[in-house]
This record gives C-alpha cells, sequence and structure tokens, in this order.
C-alpha cells in the first residue's frame, strides 16, 4: 500500500464523512477533496490514490485504537480488569468508526486488517495488546486463556470489533447495549 505521509488529518476525515454518507465505492476523490477544501488537482500533485488514503485512514484507525486502549494497558489491576477496560476501547474506538470499518474490511482490502497467507491472523499492530493482557490474566490467575495467545488476540480482537459493529448497525442496539454485551461474552470466554 502506498504511504499515507502526504494526507493531512483533514483529508482523512473528508474521506470518513464521505465514506459515511455515501460508502466506500460510490464516493469520489473529487468529493473528499471539495469535503477537505482543496481541489482534486492538489491530491493529485501530492500523489494521493484512493488506495493512500485507504492506507491513511487504516493508520488513523490503528493511531486511534493505540491512544484508546494504553490507558487499559498502562492502568493497575488484574488482567482481567484491563483485558475488560481495553475491549470496551475497542468498542469506542469502533463506535466512531462505523462507516469505515466495513471498508476496511472488505475482501479486496485484505491487506489492511491480515497477515499474508492461508489461516491468517490479524495484524499484531491491532492484536498485540490484546495478548499482552491475556498474559497478564495468565500470570496473575485472573484469566485462563486457552490455546495459542497470538490467535486468541485475533478471535478476540474480530469477536468484540465486527460483533459490537454488526449490532449497532445491523440490529440497530445502543452504544451501551452492545458493548455489554460482546465484553461481557468475550471476557467470560477467558476468564479462570
Amino acid at each position: 500500500m502506498e504511504s499515507a505521509t502526504r494526507t493531512t488529518d483533514a483529508l482523512v476525515e473528508a474521506a470518513r464523512t464521505a465514506i459515511s454518507a455515501r460508502g466506500w465505492d460510490a464516493t469520489t476523490m473529487e468529493e473528499i477533496a471539495a469535503a477537505a477544501g482543496v481541489s482534486r488537482m492538489t491530491l493529485h500533485r501530492r500523489g494521493l490514490t484512493r488506495e493512500g488514503l485507504l492506507d491513511a485512514l487504516r493508520q488513523a484507525l490503528v493511531t486511534e485504537e493505540r491512544d484508546a486502549l494504553w490507558p487499559a494497558l498502562t492502568a493497575s489491576g488484574s488482567g482481567r480488569e484491563r483485558l475488560e477496560l481495553a475491549l470496551s476501547a475497542l468498542c469506542g474506538v469502533s463506535e466512531r468508526n462505523l462507516a469505515v470499518l466495513p471498508v476496511l474490511g472488505d475482501d479486496v482490502r485484505d491487506a489492511v486488517w491480515h497477515e499474508p497467507g492461508e489461516g491468517a491472523l490479524t495484524r499484531p499492530e491491532f492484536t498485540a495488546p490484546f495478548r499482552r493482557l491475556l498474559e497478564d490474566g495468565a500470570a496473575d490467575g485472573s484469566l485462563a486463556p486457552p490455546g495459542d495467545l497470538d490467535e486468541l488476540a485475533t478471535v478476540l480482537y474480530n469477536q468484540v470489533c465486527w460483533t459490537y459493529r454488526h449490532l449497532r448497525s445491523g440490529h440497530r442496539w445502543t452504544p451501551e447495549r452492545a458493548e455489554k454485551a460482546v465484553v461481557e461474552l468475550a471476557v467470560r470466554g477467558v476468564s479462570a
């Protein structure tokens, strides 16, 4: 994927807004440029393509998740308590990105989320915090994670992120109801 270094925060926000209104396939670079207050030619001169913008959206999501999960990683408390905090924070990030997540999850854009190859895991930039909290919980006895921690972190991440999104978008549950349901189920599945 093309580097997002030439993409400003204004362009990323403009893209989020346009995607929320019309979806990825229907959104044009012209619309994104206009929403950001620049011309399409400005995007062209910067070398920004749709794929570059997609990479910028992914980078923005990675940064947002990292910032949201940091308090759970550095908090005091058991691994279980901190995992609950982290999964709740992931729900918050998912809420703020309800329209962007399906774009980044499209099979065509597989490289955004997954390592290459068959049986791939979710990229560590998304799952490493959850692996760390599973390790901490196993060490302090508050969690009993079954099996491979990298695989389990992939399952937890996807279970919470995508199920939360589906309950919000498909079932139209409130954010509080969806978060409570997915976090409680996920934590119960790895608890001692």
